[in-house]
């Protein structure tokens, strides 16, 4: 099997529960998957944790792919709701904010992401407080809306928005932390010159 097989094939091959495709599917596709998954984590071993556990439902489940949308995103929403999983697992207690108790700054997600490579901003979101970095993730990279996340997490929609709001807030003053350091650093370099 040294040749490139199409999708079509390779899912015909998992499906029949031929090993040596399953885990063709699994190297095409685990890497991507595994950044997936550590957007929702803060620790290398659960967000493979999550990895594990989301393809073997991906081969459980796979003649339920129906080839509506790409077959990568079916992977990458199974993967996503393993990790909305294990995060109901690990957090018992969901934290109730009044939104209107917020101040309402506007930073858009523009902002933050332009100030920023993406190796320290997946670094930045895996410290937020684990409610916040659920929330943001799930409307910032998968584009949920605040009422299918309150659905979700089990919150209401309004601690959705005050939570993503949050997150923003401490995500841009992390970055301009950052930035101001690097100016600093630039400073000092240029004078010892």
């Amino acid at each position: 099997m040294s040749q490139k097989i199409s999708e079509e094939e390779l899912i015909k091959g998992c499906l029949a529960g031929t090993w040596a495709f399953q885990q063709m599917l699994y190297k095409q596709y685990a890497a991507k998957m595994l950044t997936v998954c550590m957007r929702y984590t803060g620790k290398r071993e659960e967000a493979e944790d999550i990895l594990q556990e989301g393809f073997v439902l991906v081969f459980e489940k796979m003649a339920q792919f129906k080839k509506k949308g790409s077959f990568e995103g079916w992977i990458r929403k199974i993967m996503v709701n393993k990790a909305i999983e294990h995060y109901r697992k690990s957090i018992h207690v969901y934290p109730v904010v009044s939104i209107e108790d917020k101040e309402n700054e506007a930073i858009s997600t523009e902002d933050i992401l332009s100030n920023i490579n993406a190796t320290e901003l997946l670094k930045m979101i895996q410290e937020l407080p684990p409610m916040y970095k659920m929330v943001f993730n799930l409307y910032v990279f998968e584009e949920m809306t605040h009422k299918e996340i309150a659905e979700q997490l089990g919150i209401a929609e309004g601690t959705s928005k005050s939570n993503l709001s949050d997150a923003r807030g401490i995500l841009k003053r992390k970055i301009t932390s950052n930035m101001l350091r690097a100016e600093r650093y630039e400073f000092n370099e240029q004078k010892a010159y």
